[in-house]
This record gives structure tokens, sequence and C-alpha cells, in this order.
């Protein structure tokens, strides 16, 4: 019998689901924060705490059974150096997931999933993406203001 055995389906078939939730916990592990729907989220969470649970152990057989689930050798080193030693004297709950809205097209609700403790990672990779945007920008100001003095030259003459 089968009592309370309940997962998420989500919609699809069992290796379509498989795969998604695979990639979804590999995402989570190297970006440390996600946006997806709020029914993938509430499925992923389990996943992830496990293999947070897998990094804490840290030995080889641990670490096998982290590559054979996660999609990435990448993943699996930031698993078990950065990841998983954040949670060392924590016991479990090592995700967050925020509600953030619907989506456009059905209306689905959505969330950020989001590993506790890397709002220092996430504030560096936002900065740094600030900082290409205001270079990038100040480039394209310098290139418009190089055109209109070329064009004002050209209409003196």
């Amino acid at each position: 019998m089968r009592h309370r055995n309940g997962n998420y389906k989500l919609g699809r078939n069992t290796s379509h689901r498989r795969a998604l939730l695979r990639n979804l916990v590999t995402s989570v592990i190297l970006e440390d924060r996600v946006e997806t729907t709020l029914a993938k989220a509430k499925a992923v969470r389990p996943l992830v705490e496990k293999m947070i649970t897998l990094g804490k152990k840290g030995d080889l057989h641990s670490r096998r059974q982290a590559l054979s689930f996660l999609m990435t050798d990448i993943s699996v080193t930031r698993l078990f150096e950065t990841v998983a030693p954040r949670y060392g004297d924590r016991q479990g709950g090592y995700l967050r997931i925020v509600k953030t809205g619907f989506q456009k097209g059905d209306g689905a609700e959505k969330a950020f999933i989001e590993l506790l403790g890397a709002e220092k990672e996430l504030d560096k990779k936002r900065q740094k993406s600030a900082d290409i945007k205001a270079k990038k920008r100040a480039e394209l100001e310098a290139e418009l203001e190089k055109q209109k003095t070329e064009a004002g030259e050209e209409a003196a003459a």
C-alpha cells in the first residue's frame, strides 16, 4: 500500500519530471537562487536538502551519490567546497521559498527558491552586473558624444 506517499507530479511523466528536478537542483546549487513556479520549488526543496546533507558528510560515497544525481561536475565541486560548509552546524532548513507573483501566460504562482546565507554572494553578483551595465552605458554615451561632435563638425564645414 502506498498510503501518504504522494509527490508532486508537475504534469509530466516520470523521466521528464526526474530530469526537470535534477536540473533545478543543479541550478540552485550553482546559482544560490532560482525563480520557478511555486509547485516546482516545493517539489525540489527536499532534493536540495538531501544534496546538502550529502555535502556535509563529505566522504567519497556521498560525493559519488551526488555525482550520480547532479548534472555537472562543477555543481558537485561547489556543493562540497562552498555550499555544504556554510551549514556545518545547522540540522536542516537550508532553503527559503519566497513567493513573487504570478506568471504572465498561465497565471501560475512564481517563487524564488534560495539557499539561506547566500545573501553576500548574491549581493556580489548584483554589484558585478551593475558595474558591467554602468561601464557599457558609459561607453555608449561616449560613443554618442563622439558621433554628435563629428556630425557638428560636418555641418559646420
